[in-house]
């Protein structure tokens, strides 16, 4: 078991007990009582646990973020993480690049299987494919992989089964090197699958299996707060049960942190989402079954935005592929053309601009300037095979560079 993963379940532990020896901590998790001592040591000195003789207990406040009213979680009491000033994200990863702005991204993990094809199959049609790979995916991942990469403290949390892609899942997220995560695990769901087509001009159609995605708890929600209280930007999709993803982002909204919803794959449900969103970020089809107006060009993308901002009254950013994106913040409405780019796979496309952004925003940038940046980066992340392969930083300044791509403000 991992470190991290150790430590989030010590505090699940102490959250179902008032408090828990050494010994047993040791015994349960088959590990020393070094190991274990070291553990509450480093929870105590996060203001976590407080260390009683032979044992440890939560922190008042922590043990009362288990607390539920009808209906949900009490959010009188999910201040209390961020009053207490926990600190549970650190300035620099694993290579000691320093990292500026904190994002917390609840979303999917999947196993994605990509057939690589010619072209798309007709009805009925079986072609043979040039290639087929299994890999990493689901949008909550590839999002958080690309805030990681765009320089920002990233705590991801999702929820996988108890099969063997659990171990695949933990695996590909420490070595991409997000030190910071929590998978849940579910009792009675294997772990979320994607089929995932991809034709000669790198275009894709899928087909998603939610499986654990779809079983985000209440109970996970609350253990998730601490995270999202020191964060500065919250991210969600549409790949988890509604109603988790609504109770996160209502937790968030209470948390005063900045809250972006990604409504992909789209729903219906979606509407029920908004009025917690800070910032929406749908694509053409998805802003057209949002406002009802076919998005075509630039003018049908405002009007869809207007649509979008007045029922919802929050800062709308619609991505057009190679016609760039278009912002509106209620006053302005800003047009970035997009980034050249030789696209390879835009599986990944979407994910990446949309944690790109995250990021930009956490470290203080504007909405426009943000999205700006999410541009160039999602340029990059088209022109490589895979959902889960993203630029860096200094492929992303070297394109912004070569590339003079102007904001137009109107």
């Amino acid at each position: 078991m991992y470190r991290e993963t150790r430590r989030e379940k010590i505090i699940l532990l102490l959250r179902t007990k008032d408090e828990c020896s050494v010994n047993d901590l040791a015994d349960y998790f088959k590990v020393t009582k070094e190991t274990i001592r070291s553990d509450l040591t480093w929870l105590q000195n996060k203001g976590i646990v407080v260390r009683h003789h032979g044992g440890a207990s939560l922190k008042k406040h922590l043990m009362q973020n288990a607390l539920f009213q009808q209906g949900g979680i009490d959010m009188r009491l999910l201040l209390n993480p961020r009053q207490q000033g926990i600190d549970y994200l650190t300035p620099q990863d694993e290579k000691g690049r320093v990292m500026v702005g904190k994002v917390c991204i609840l979303g999917s993990f999947n196993v994605d299987i990509v057939a690589k094809v010619h072209r798309f199959p007709q009805h009925g049609e079986t072609l043979i494919a040039r290639e087929v790979t299994i890999g990493p995916g689901g949008k909550g991942a590839n999002q958080a992989l690309a805030a990681h990469r765009a320089g920002a403290q990233v705590h991801f949390a999702s929820k996988v089964g108890g099969d063997q892609f659990n171990a695949f899942a933990r695996k590909h997220i420490e070595s991409v090197g997000m030190s910071s995560f929590t998978l849940y695990e579910s009792e009675d769901a294997i772990t979320g699958s994607a089929v995932i087509y991809v034709n000669d001009e790198g275009e894709n159609m899928i087909a998603i299996l939610p499986g654990a995605n779809h079983k985000i708890s209440e109970n996970d929600i609350a253990q998730l707060t601490p995270f999202i209280a020191e964060s500065d930007v919250f991210v969600v999709q549409m790949e988890n049960n509604l109603a988790a993803t609504k109770l996160a982002l209502k937790c968030a909204k209470e948390l005063r942190v900045t809250t972006i919803l990604n409504p992909a794959p789209w729903s219906p449900e979606v509407a029920s989402l908004l009025p917690l969103a800070d910032i929406v970020t749908p694509n053409e089809t998805e802003a057209m079954a949002m406002s009802g107006v076919q998005v075509h060009d630039i003018p049908s993308a405002m009007q869809a935005a207007r649509h979008i901002y007045d029922a919802a009254q929050c800062a709308v950013i619609i991505t057009m592929g190679k016609q760039g994106a278009l912002i509106f913040d209620g006053q302005h409405y800003s047009h970035i053309p997009a980034f050249s780019a030789v696209a390879v796979d835009t599986t990944g496309a979407g994910d990446a601009f949309n944690g790109a952004l995250a990021a930009s925003l956490a470290r203080g940038e504007s909405l426009v300037k943000s999205a700006w940046y999410a541009s160039a980066f999602a340029s990059l992340a088209v022109e490589q095979e895979g959902a889960a392969n993203m630029p860096d930083e200094a492929l992303v300044a070297a394109r912004i560079k070569q590339q003079n791509v102007a904001i137009q403000t109107f």
